[in-house]
């Protein structure tokens, strides 16, 4: 699973010409979900994302998390964050969960963000449409967060 984290002032997804979801301050998660995602996956991503300290506390260093701040989450599904363009000119995709069983896959996603934060600040846009996304990032402070890093890992998850 790759997730692209933005911290954000404001964000919104528009589908066919009218926005479907927007946030104001909090942050903004692109992830594609490939072939070899488990829940666990899902799990750890999950939380790591929740408490992920991005946001500046009054001395200006990094150390509240989108909790610590009441803030809002807008998780967009991007399948092409799998997109390998090493070789030739046009990306290989194959490496992306099949549709319905990434589908699945995100919508256990969003529920376990909710389990772990409040229901009411987490938004999405929709699973496979054509969306255009509106991010004004803040800082700019992007994180990529990628499980396959993890899985080479011999001793476990780290925390």
């Amino acid at each position: 699973m790759i997730c692209v984290i933005q911290r954000v002032i404001g964000s919104s997804v528009e589908i066919n010409g009218k926005i479907y979801s927007e946030i104001k301050e909090g942050i903004t998660i692109l992830c594609a979900i490939e072939k070899d995602d488990k829940i666990e996956d899902l799990d750890w991503v999950s939380k790591k994302i929740i408490d992920l300290r991005i946001f500046s506390n009054k001395e200006g260093k990094f150390d509240l998390s989108v909790k610590d701040i009441d803030g809002e989450i807008l998780l967009i599904s991007q399948f092409t964050l799998c997109g390998y363009a090493r070789k030739g000119r046009r990306p290989d995709f194959s490496n992306a969960m099949e549709v319905p069983k990434a589908k699945e896959m995100f919508e256990v996603f969003v529920e376990k963000l909710k389990s772990y934060y409040k229901p009411e600040k987490i938004k999405t846009g929709v699973f496979g449409a054509e969306m255009k996304v509106n991010i004004i990032n803040d800082g700019p402070v992007t994180i990529i967060l990628n499980t396959n890093h993890l899985k080479n890992k011999q001793n476990g998850r780290p925390s």
